[in-house]
């Protein structure tokens, strides 16, 4: 429980937004043990890279699905019981697969129940947050939750990397198990649904505002109806078709390939897999700072500059890979860090500019776009390993589907009156 003496020091939107960052850590962690594992269930089933890169496809696939019905299901029953129950989900399919003898229980295990329990902690969830619990510095506390959904992918592949080597993946898996549970006792003891809960407002609104009500509806409906009445606006299109660029070229592409292109060339994974978890330190960097310019600049420009420089980093990555880490790699894993997810709170906010009061469902189905994109590349990119004997043709495709994204965002037009009429009045 939040002692009453604390809270009067510190408003509880804080408290919520820091057991919100725990689980967003905790869930981004658990989503990264797939790349990890790759090569020693190669080893030890002689699966190849494209089974394996399935069950992270739909894995993928999943976490972003999942993302604007969780967020319904959050309107409906509340973000607690949501994220509790996400979080059992992939307890119970980390832990299952210690039994898994065949490639399709992996697929069920970490495909299936890791992506729907993961998905349900999505960036959705961080927008739900945002907006029910902060009516200021909306953009810097975005920043700091995205950061934490991608930093924990990534800071914790050397803790997974080193327990796989040195008493095998099962470990890791169950390792998985443990921090799941441990996250829901402490959802349970600070997680709340409403600043009203609390008997205060959202941080930054004066005392007597109004909530908005649950919605009375069904979930599924709801994010049915919202992606409907989104998909009028071009707008969605464009930023959801940005979004689905940038999930391939991080979660699908970087995330989960990173490890055995760089063992490839002679990097043992372990090293690899620090390289990972340096872009996860610099993701934090760069995605608060994005937050905080967030609020200061147009969001169009921010994205335009992002994709650009992520799609020139990529065309000079093939050349980088070599047996040892040298200066040049650590040079592009910083910058990569840097820009990781700094493409989150402006996407945010021109989700929140375009669809008012029904933003955290539209960005729900964008970043289902973000990761159908990573689903679509993750797959592909361990097919172009399994036929060419190397990774190069997938980063430089991904680097020019950066650019793309570019186009796309400095086309997003300002808002206009009769463009978000048809999300909030259908909504309603």
């Amino acid at each position: 429980m939040i002692a009453s003496a604390t809270a009067r020091r510190v408003h509880p939107a804080w408290w919520v937004a820091f057991v919100s960052f725990v689980a967003l850590l905790g869930a981004a962690a658990f989503r990264s043990v797939p790349g990890v594992f790759m090569d020693p269930l190669h080893r030890e089933f002689g699966w190849p890279h494209s089974t394996i890169s399935f069950a992270v496809s739909l894995n993928l696939l999943l976490y972003g699905l999942t993302a604007p019905f969780a967020a319904a299901l959050m309107a409906r029953f509340g973000i607690r019981r949501v994220t509790v129950a996400a979080l059992l989900l992939v307890a119970a399919g980390s832990g299952a697969t210690v039994f898994m003898t065949a490639s399709w229980q992996l697929v069920l295990c970490w495909g299936l129940l890791v992506g729907l329990g993961t998905g349900s902690m999505a960036l959705a969830f961080v927008s739900t947050v945002v907006d029910r619990w902060f009516l200021v510095r909306r953009g810097l506390v975005s920043g700091v939750l995205t950061a934490a959904s991608a930093t924990g992918q990534l800071v914790f592949l050397p803790l997974v990397a080193y327990l796989t080597g040195a008493a095998g993946w099962r470990a890791a898996a169950l390792t998985v198990t443990a921090a799941a549970l441990a996250v829901v006792v402490l959802v349970l003891l600070l997680m709340r649904d409403h600043p009203s809960d609390l008997g205060t407002t959202a941080y930054g609104a004066p005392e007597g505002a109004p909530e908005p009500p649950p919605d009375p509806g069904n979930a599924a409906a709801l994010a049915l109806r919202t992606v409907r009445d989104a998909a009028k606006v071009p707008a969605f299109w464009l930023l959801a078709g940005g979004f689905a660029i940038c999930g391939a070229s991080t979660n699908g592409l970087v995330n989960t390939h990173f490890v055995p292109a760089a063992h490839d060339h002679g990097m043992p994974p372990t090293a690899a897999a620090g390289l990972l978890s340096v872009i996860g330190v610099f993701d934090v960097l760069g995605t608060v700072a994005s937050g905080w310019l967030t609020d200061r600049v147009n969001p169009r420009l921010l994205l335009a500059v992002y994709y650009t420089l992520r799609g020139f980093s990529l065309f000079v990555l093939p050349t980088l890979f070599a047996p040892s880490v040298g200066a040049d790699m650590v040079l592009f894993v910083v910058f990569y860090g840097l820009d990781w997810v700094a493409t989150v709170p402006p996407t945010m906010a021109l989700c929140r500019e375009r669809f008012g009061p029904r933003a955290a469902l539209v960005f729900g189905w964008v970043f289902a776009s973000h990761q159908v994109g990573a689903a679509v590349v993750a797959g592909v990119a361990g097919l172009v390993r399994d036929r060419f004997g190397d990774y190069a043709a997938a980063w430089y495709g991904a680097g020019l589907l950066c650019l793309l994204a570019t186009v796309f965002s400095v086309s997003v037009r300002r808002s206009g009156r009769q463009e978000r009429e048809p999300v909030t009045a259908g909504s309603a």
